[in-house]
């Protein structure tokens, strides 16, 4: 997709702050100020506590407190309780210290009440360069676009990134390149998103079997944080397709975890989607250094170059959820080059639930 051979398009830019580089958390509180934040609840998950205290010691007496309680696809009832611990603490702003549950939490936080956020991302889930916010109720998950969830400001520090397990890393990058997958075929694309999405890709493919191979590369960190950078404003330039629709199935209804999700059913999308987006296809085998090769087949490989699982099945899909599924994916359906149709979704979901190479 080149301009000036008469196409038209349209690309917004999204009005985020970033502060890229290492060690750059020391700069929390200045971003902190800049918002005018003077009592801030600092975000984070039981797991990652250790960092949530590291803010509160940049924050100093800007900090008001800190919620660890953020899980997976932002349950309402988790939201409602960490808007009490809000109000408790008289805080005027939150700092999401995390990966894409902790950013969710305090992206629900913002919408409700208007609050100035500081995503401090810790892993490469890019949901911090996004207005899209996910959020799960009674099993179902739903989402949202709105300016309003779109944090501020955020700071992307590759020292946070170095202790995330190599499994971890593997998972999270697949799931940051799925953000640019789609959006080289999305219905909204534009010459600028796939740009950003190749390049995106091109460092996610490069970085993670190197951190495979040694989890404390730090060039291999700043590759992938950056790409997972790219890959985030890409998902938040364009609209989703069946990809994304499918893992919000797979994860409001089942239960399933985010990111390893991603990375399973990423391959078989690309692959249904494959017949109907020539171009989309040729670029992302471009990134992934297979010039002419199969994009569906070179994703399935990366997942397996970085030890990530090739199934839903081990994932803890039930074999009696693919028709429920298949039936949810396609009602109230995301745009997509290739028509959904019903049987050759619950096709290609056997094939992840199996673990097959796709087709």
């Amino acid at each position: 997709m080149i301009p000036g051979d008469g196409q038209r398009f349209t690309y917004t830019g999204l009005p985020a702050r970033v502060v890229f580089g290492a060690g750059t958390l020391a700069r929390a509180r200045d971003e902190v100020e800049r918002l005018a934040i003077t009592r801030a609840l600092i975000l984070t998950t039981p797991s990652q506590i250790a960092h949530g205290q590291a803010v509160v010691d940049c924050l100093g007496d800007r900090a008001a407190g800190v919620f660890n309680g953020a899980v997976m696809h932002t349950p309402v009832e988790v939201t409602r309780a960490a808007l009490d611990a809000l109000r408790g603490a008289g805080a005027d702003g939150v700092v999401a210290i995390g990966g894409g549950s902790t950013i969710g939490l305090g992206k629900a936080i913002a919408v409700r009440t208007g609050v100035p956020q500081l995503a401090i991302p810790t892993t490469y889930a890019g949901s911090e360069m996004t207005p899209v916010l996910g959020e799960t109720e009674a099993g179902v998950k739903t989402t949202r676009r709105s300016l309003d969830v779109l944090p501020e400001a955020v700071i992307y520090d590759v020292e946070l990134t170095l202790g995330l397990p190599a499994a971890l890393s593997g998972t999270s990058g697949i799931n940051a390149i799925a953000h640019a997958v789609e959006a080289l075929y999305a219905r909204d694309g534009n010459p600028i998103t796939s740009l950003m999405a190749e390049h995106g890709i091109a460092a996610l493919a490069r970085a993670l079997p190197a951190i495979a191979a040694d989890p404390v590369d730090r060039a291999a960190r700043g590759d992938a944080l950056y790409g997972a950078w790219l890959c985030g404003v890409c998902l938040g330039a364009v609209g989703m397709a069946l990809h994304h629709k499918l893992c919000h199935v797979l994860g409001g209804t089942f239960g399933l975890p985010h990111a390893e999700t991603h990375t399973v059913v990423l391959p078989h999308a690309v692959a249904y989607n494959a017949p109907a987006a020539p171009e989309a296809m040729g670029r992302i085998a471009r990134a992934l250094g297979l010039e002419g090769g199969d994009a569906a087949g070179g994703l399935h490989d990366l997942a397996a170059a970085v030890g990530a699982p090739r199934s839903l099945a081990e994932l803890g899909l039930p074999a009696d959820g693919l028709d429920r599924a298949a039936d949810l994916a396609v009602q109230n359906p995301y745009a997509n080059p290739r028509p959904l149709e019903r049987a050759a979704i619950r096709a290609l979901l056997e094939r992840a639930f199996t673990g097959a190479r796709p087709e």
